[in-house]
């Protein structure tokens, strides 16, 4: 099996997350706003559901939040991780070949 991944995957995933992040935030406000004119208008479970919902609101915001910081941070780690392996296996190439004696390699032809 081959993985192959581009230098800049991981980057480009961190920036879209992040946009995801603000995109979550702003659409759940949007939410909160397009509710507002209902409240007062249910009763019985209905309006404990409503009441239930707008006291948590901010807390279920901040609590997405947090979870997609958390995989930004991974994304973060990921990213040093492969890229600290990519500069390392160039390194040890770059040494290894500079050790090597070429020069006492004899290719003939049969």
């Amino acid at each position: 099996m081959k993985f192959d991944m581009g230098s800049q995957t991981l980057a480009t995933l961190i920036k879209h997350t992040q946009g995801s992040s603000d995109d979550l935030g702003t659409l759940i406000k949007q939410l909160i706003a397009a509710v507002q004119p209902l409240e007062g208008k249910f009763n019985g479970a209905g309006r404990i559901a409503f009441d239930s919902f707008k006291s948590r609101a901010d807390q279920i915001t901040a609590d997405l939040n947090g979870s997609l910081s958390a995989i930004l941070g991974g994304q973060g780690g990921m990213n040093q991780s492969f890229s600290s392996g990519d500069t390392e296996m160039s390194d040890t190439a770059r040494s290894t070949m500079g050790a090597a004696n070429f020069d006492a390699a004899k290719f003939s032809s049969c």
